[in-house]
């Protein structure tokens, strides 16, 4: 939570790097900055949790700032280690302007892109990195840059990087910078290996939690729809045209992009996003994205944890997460910062089962039924396709005489692909079927 009582001048930050926040519009420090800040300006290790969101990214980032040295060629003296490319990109994004303000150089460093542009800018020299640790790894051993005066690491999203099996990556990166450095860690949780991590890698760290342990699950609405493959696409293009901006998860690439090229065939505004794509693509799709040029973004799992996309009103589980974990964080992209939410999944019949495992994974009850999509909360502040803006009441809505599909108001249900009757006692057709051909009468 926000406290207006104290400004970033009040826990350490520097005047310069106070009025670069003011240019970016930031004037006031979140929770996880103002608990983060103090000990890690002071050089001293800190170990956090924090949940996406929270305001991580300046909570690690204005500190190494601060205390970054200059840097000579091929050798960087500050690294911020992250699982994924979106990740490392958005980082570079927010510190780029703050670092120009005390001169420092910062580059991002992942695969998917040339390896030239990368050694020719560690050539020149680069104070700050943000890398992934494959591709850094891929760097040193071609002999372009050592991390012998690195000072500062901060290892972002570190359970994500331990699901991910960079544990050993991360620990070769480790054991390759200056031994006396200072370790800075963030994570949403802070078990299993990356409790090792810190046993191993931090120096009496100090240690601090903000927020919930887990993703919380009570500020969403989690719906469970029984359906057939066969309406699986128009449930998912509903949502997409009602409930933007939304997320569908699929669970490969081939199907992320399957689904994709169905949904714009149906006009639907989508966007697709997997590990399958080079970077120049994967960055257009989350552009549109972010700015809301497109509805909907189509993703594997690679967008379910690290990115921060502010907005999202429901997320769809196309395919079945791989576990209560992978659910909880898929859905943790909506109901972001106070906001309502909806999590809705499409099980199969053989998918029953499963999908009450993980419902007790995750600590919820909700029964699996057969799709409503009339009943969904349309007030959680979506722009509205059929309104033509944001906002709009449901009862101005419900007066529509035609929605997105370009039927009457009456008529297809997404979640039957039989005919349904009008109020007026007719009938409307299922949307493709051919009309019935009218006999003329002979004269």
């Amino acid at each position: 939570m926000r406290n207006r009582l104290v400004r970033f001048t009040d826990i350490g930050i520097e005047p310069r790097l106070v009025k670069a926040l003011r240019r970016e519009g930031i004037k006031e420090p979140f929770e996880v900055q103002m608990e983060a800040i103090p000990d890690s300006l002071l050089g001293r290790d800190v170990c956090c949790r924090a949940p996406t969101g929270s305001g991580k990214t300046l909570a690690f980032g204005l500190p190494l700032l601060s205390r970054t040295a200059a840097a000579k060629p091929k050798r960087p003296t500050s690294l911020i280690l992250t699982p994924t490319r979106e990740l490392a990109e958005q980082i570079r994004v927010v510190l780029g302007p703050l670092a120009k303000s005390l001169g420092h150089r910062i580059m991002s460093i992942y695969g998917g892109t040339p390896y030239k542009g990368q050694i020719n800018k560690l050539a020149s020299g680069v104070e700050i990195i943000v890398a992934c640790p494959g591709r850094l790894l891929d760097l040193i051993n071609r002999k372009a840059l050592s991390l012998g005066a690195i000072d500062i690491v901060v290892l972002d999203e570190a359970d994500r990087m331990a699901d991910m099996g960079f544990m050993d990556p991360v620990c070769d990166i480790l054991d390759r910078c200056n031994r006396s450095r200072q370790t800075i860690l963030f994570s949403a949780t802070l078990d299993d290996e990356v409790a090792d991590l810190v046993e191993s890698y931090q120096s009496d760290p100090v240690v601090i939690e903000v927020g919930p342990k887990e993703v919380s699950m009570d500020s969403m609405e989690h719906i469970f729809w029984k359906v057939d493959s066969s309406n699986k696409l128009v449930l998912s293009e509903y949502i997409s045209q009602n409930f933007s901006p939304s997320i569908i998860f699929c669970k490969t690439r081939a199907g992320s992009n399957r689904l994709g090229k169905q949904l714009t065939d149906l006009g639907a505004s989508v966007a697709v996003l997997h590990g399958g794509m080079n970077q120049k693509q994967r960055d257009r799709s989350m552009r549109k994205f972010s700015a809301q040029n497109v509805r909907t973004l189509i993703a594997t799992d690679v967008a379910s944890r690290g990115i921060d996309i502010q907005g999202v009103n429901c997320v769809l589980h196309f395919d079945p997460p791989e576990n209560g974990k992978a659910y909880k964080h898929r859905s943790g992209r909506t109901a972001r910062a106070g906001k309502k939410g909806i999590v809705v999944s499409l099980v199969q019949r053989s998918q029953m089962r499963y999908y009450k495992r993980i419902q007790k994974q995750v600590g919820i009850s909700s029964e699996i039924t057969e799709p409503r999509p009339e009943l969904l909360d349309f007030e959680i502040g979506q722009v509205d396709p059929r309104e033509g803006g944001v906002g709009g009441s449901a009862k101005n809505r419900r007066r529509k005489k035609k929605n997105d599909h370009g039927t009457r108001k009456e008529g297809r249900d997404p979640g039957n692909k039989k005919r349904i009757k009008k109020k007026n006692g007719g009938r409307h057709r299922q949307r493709g079927a051919k009309p019935k051909q009218k006999r003329r009468r002979r004269t």
